[in-house]
């Protein structure tokens, strides 16, 4: 199960025009693999695991208007209930 983000500013990518960007639910091996390919840069690894879940290239999420990557990070953040989203404490 995934959702459908609609571009408000579209991007070349591959020769074709992408409006649209489907992106699925994220699993630990996405996770894992972005932090992988990222390193230590926390900005690289975000868009490398969105880049990922929605299966485009990075680049073409450099690409995008920057309300269209809130508009993606909206939609990750959507598929993680706020209550999961901090590590758990230790007790």
């Amino acid at each position: 199960m995934g959702a459908t983000v609609e571009l408000k500013y579209p991007v070349e990518a591959d020769g074709r025009t992408i409006s649209t960007l489907t992106m699925r639910r994220p699993k630990v091996r996405d996770e894992r693999d972005a932090r992988r390919l990222a390193g230590d840069n926390d900005a690289e690894h975000e868009i490398v695991l969105l880049a990922n879940l929605c299966e485009v290239a990075p680049e073409t999420i450099h690409e995008l208007d920057l309300q269209d990557y809130r508009a993606l990070q909206q939609q990750f953040m959507s598929f993680i209930p706020a209550d999961d989203r901090a590590p758990p404490s230790s007790a």
